[in-house]
This record gives C-alpha cells, structure tokens and sequence, in this order.
C-alpha cells in the first residue's frame, strides 16, 4: 500500500523524492532528475506543469518552482533543468552547489498554469533560454498523439543553447534555433502572418520576450485566448516593512531578502501556493488596513485591483510604508 501524501500547504500536496541523476547541460544550465522513495509512479501531469522545489539550506527553506520537462507518458521520473543565477535570490545556486545523486528532497504535486489547448489545430512554440523546459513536455505529449507543432528558440550562443541537439536530431524540420550572438532573431512578424486558422502560440522566456510576443500577436490580430505565456517572477528585494496579521494575532517583520510569503510561513502561519511566481493567484490576500504604497508585481491581479489598494500577491509583491494589516 503507498503511504498517503504529505499535506504542505493548503493548495500544495509534497512527494518526497530522491535524486536519481544531476546533468550539467552547459555552462549555466543542470539537469536534475527525481525518482519517488516510496517505488511508486509520479501523479500524472500535462505538458507545461511545473513542480515546487523545497530546498533546505541551513536554517532556512527555499521554495522554488521549476516546469517538469520530463516525458508525461513516463511517470518513473520527474526532471527539471535549472539555470544558475548567481544574482539571484540563493535558490538555484543551492541547487547546483549542493544537490548530489542520492540526496532526500521534497517537491510538490504538479501544477499546470501552461497547458497545451488540445482544441488547436497546431502548436508554435517560442522560447527564450531556460524557458524551452516547458516546451520540452509540451513536445513529448504532442508526439504520443501525433500533434501538429514547431519550435522557434531563442539561445544567447550554441554553447548555452540548452537541449538544442537533441531537439534538432529528433524533429529535424519542426525545430528553429537563433542566437543573440549570430545576430538571429525569431521573425515574428512573418511567423504570426503564415500560420493557418486556429493556430495557437506559446511563449515562455524572459519578460520582455513575452510582451514583445502579445504585443505582436495583439498588432496582428491575433485572439488573445490564442496566446498563452508563463512566467514565474522570482521576489525582488527591499526594504524591510512590518506586517500585522489580523487572523493570526502576530505581527512580522518582511527582511530585505525574503518575500511577504516567506515572512508568514517562517511565523508559523499558513498560506496558500502553487507557484509562487505571480501566477497562478492562489495567495491572493485581502488588505485590511494600509498606509503607504504597494509595489504588485505579479501578474494575476488586474490593474483596478492593484491600484485599489484591497488585495496583495505575497509570493512577489512588497509594501512601502507606515502599516500594514493583512486579513492572514
């Protein structure tokens, strides 16, 4: 009999893992790969799912999602590539300095924020650097089912052109490569302008990728429920703020290096996650009481929210200010 998942946070089921293989695929970018302690399969996911890492470094745990770029039709293994970051927030530098084949982790159910729209009649796929992991699932499912589909990838040089061999030697024809370095470019324009009716596009890379991309597409006239985006904001730091949590009857301090979220789960209160990035919506969190001024960064509440001063996004957004009281 399997033993029952662990609960994390409401939102956010845990499998604990084990680390069955680390990757360098170049220079920047490493392969990790999860099997389950407990023997049995992975839960199923789509194309375009990711997966919350949780990272214990030292006394503090980092929470970092990542999209599964594994084969959902092989639910033997989880796998994730991670860029190294060296300014960033500490998460992916962990992961390429400390993580080792055979180490005990925990990592989250998948979610999918990203998911193929089966009801297209073909699939573009642009990405931007790390952002072809999810593609890299996405292309999986879509070859089980015989798909219609292409690649258009974006990569600083060759060297950091992540899985771009494989990709190549595998669906020579469907996928196209530039690189910054060579000049290249996706001719966007053109690529928008030829495709047939019903055509979906996806874009996952840096964010100005991803306006350049919804603006064309908007330019062109393209529906927007045709064009799909993921991007997962890593919280930016800054100045420390106090919080009152009404609910729980606590006050916290936000450090400059830590998100609002982080702050209420080190003081022991629950809140909900699925992606931590400004995504998927699942932290959303009423404003009781502020003085002073929010800085949302996410990308779920609309603009009529975020300039209504009622709701805040505590996985990526920050507060500047006297006070703060959240209905937490």
């Amino acid at each position: 009999m399997s033993a029952a998942p662990q609960k994390a946070k409401p939102g956010a089921e845990k499998i604990d893992v084990v680390v069955s293989a680390v990757v360098p695929v170049n220079d920047l970018v490493t392969r990790f790969e999860f099997s389950r302690r407990d023997g049995n399969p992975f839960p199923p996911f789509s194309g375009g799912a990711h997966t919350v890492v949780e990272m214990r470094d030292g006394d503090r745990v980092r929470l970092n999602p990542y999209s599964l770029m594994s084969d959902p039709g092989d639910l033997s293994i989880y796998a994730i590539s991670v860029r190294r970051d060296d300014e960033g927030r500490g998460g992916s530098l962990f992961m390429h300095r400390n993580v080792q084949v055979g180490d005990e982790m925990v990592i989250t159910f998948p979610v999918n924020l990203f998911s193929l729209d089966l009801r297209a009649r073909k699939h573009v796929f642009l990405a931007g650097g790390i952002g072809i992991t999810p593609f890299m699932s996405m292309i999986a499912q879509l070859q089980r089912m015989n798909g219609n589909w292409e690649l258009h990838y974006s990569a600083r040089s060759e060297a950091l052109g992540s899985y771009v061999d494989v990709l190549s030697y595998k669906h020579a024809g469907r996928v196209h490569v530039y690189y910054d370095d060579q000049n290249q470019a996706i001719p966007l324009e053109n690529l928008l302008d030829g495709q047939p009716l019903g055509t979906h596009v996806y874009v996952c890379g840096p964010s100005g990728m991803i306006d350049w991309v919804h603006a064309t597409a908007a330019q062109a006239g393209w529906p927007d429920p045709h064009v799909h985006s993921e991007e997962f904001l890593a919280p930016q730091p800054g100045k420390p703020f106090e919080v009152r949590l009404c609910k729980s009857d606590k006050t916290i301090m936000v450090g400059e290096n830590e998100s609002l979220l982080e702050a209420i789960e080190r003081a022991g209160v629950e809140a909900p996650f699925l992606c931590r990035g400004g995504s998927c919506g699942q932290c959303e969190t009423d404003v009781v009481e502020a003085d002073g001024t929010f800085v949302h960064r996410d990308h779920w509440l609309d603009d009529g929210e975020k300039t209504g001063g009622r709701k805040i996004m505590p996985c990526v957004s920050r507060f500047i200010g006297k006070s703060l009281v959240l209905d937490r």
